[in-house]
């Protein structure tokens, strides 16, 4: 009986010792992947009911339409995290994705953002691609603004950069970016010289300010630097403030200097979860020199400057759904919009409605 109860106990010692030699190995922590996206559509119908295209009245991104029911961009986005890498790819089609990739022909112009992500520590971020400029308050997705037509700062400003920048956490709410990247808006630039880019932010729980800087060469050689501030403040549960302000100087080839310069407030009132009214004032400044654009007509442009006043209403009936109704003026120091009858005029109104939708 000894005997017997030995060789068992063996035995059982022996298939248990084979049993760990072949268990299989621990599997490899899956990475996470998070997919959102958003659909918008819009109808705008500017007073003066101007009939020819180049007589919109539109001189700001993505609302170029009369009396028209426009697809904006439907957008898909995908994040993949594993461990300290990642990735990001962020794509659109639409006529917001086709002029934020405007210096890009064909499929190119559908990627809005694609880029590499490793965090060699938990407070560093290295990032490698093409993503979203830093400069301003406003972006591309519409869900992501309180207005749904753009201001003058975003329409004439970085839309994105495409190069290598580093992400610092520095403690107590402090942050700082740097990187270098193509020329503005460049998804690629041989030969080009490249830019530098900068960001040092400051956060808490009721007030985020910004310091964004983008300077170098641009394609034509002319030297460019940028620098903006953004800021928001949570005043209370129904209201918030939101600021943004920037300057770009530019010397040209040729020799001389010009600038143009914008500042902009945006004043938040949230009465309920489905409601909130938003009126952005901005004043955008370009008499230096015409950069941006001239005197209506003049073939030797001195510049102008613009005031425009945005009401909007965001209406929540459902998740992810918001319906913005929204009013705009805009008034010129000089007559660079058109009337009816193709006469100059210095203002223009406009209404639009729009609905966007994202998951």
């Amino acid at each position: 009986m000894k005997g017997k109860l030995l060789l068992a106990t063996k035995a059982l010692f022996i298939s248990t010792a084979i049993f760990a030699q072949t268990e299989p190995e621990t599997e490899e922590p899956k990475g996470e992947l998070q997919i959102n996206g958003s659909v918008d559509a819009y109808y705008r119908y500017n007073f003066a009911n101007a009939k020819s295209t180049g007589a919109f009245n539109n001189k700001t991104s993505f609302t170029n339409s009369q009396n028209s029911i426009e697809l904006g961009m439907a957008s898909l986005k995908a994040s993949y995290t594993k461990g300290k890498a990642g990735v990001v790819v962020d794509l659109g089609f639409g006529t917001r994705a086709t002029e934020f990739s405007y210096v890009e022909s064909g499929i190119l112009q559908a990627i809005k953002q694609a880029y590499v992500t490793y965090n060699p520590t938990d407070n560093i971020r290295i990032s490698a691609g093409k993503w979203g400029t830093h400069l301003g308050y406003e972006v591309l997705d519409p869900q992501l603004n309180r207005n749904y037509s753009m201001s003058y700062m975003f329409s004439y400003g970085p839309f994105s950069h495409t190069g290598l920048k580093a992400d610092f956490t520095l403690g107590n709410g402090f942050g700082l970016m740097a990187g270098v990247a193509n020329p503005t808006d460049f998804l690629s630039a041989s030969f080009a010289k490249k830019n530098a880019i900068a960001q040092f932010s400051k956060t808490s729980e009721h007030v985020n300010a910004f310091l964004n800087y983008v300077g170098g060469k641009d394609t034509a050689g002319n030297n460019i630097n940028q620098i903006g501030l953004t800021a928001t403040a949570k005043i209370s549960d129904m209201f918030s403030l939101g600021y943004d302000g920037t300057v770009k100087m530019i010397d040209p080839v040729g020799g001389g200097s010009g600038k143009w310069w914008g500042s902009a407030l945006y004043l938040n009132l949230d009465p309920t979860e489905k409601f909130g009214i938003t009126l952005r004032g901005e004043y955008f400044d370009d008499k230096d020199k015409g950069l941006v654009f001239g005197t209506y007509g003049d073939a030797n442009p001195t510049g102008t400057s613009i005031t425009q006043a945005t009401l909007s209403f965001n209406i929540k009936p459902v998740s992810g759904l918001a319906i913005i109704p929204e009013f705009r003026i805009d008034s010129a120091k000089d007559p660079i919009f058109k009337k009816n009858d193709g006469s100059d005029t210095k203002s223009a109104a406009s209404f639009l409605v729009a609905a966007v939708y994202s998951f």
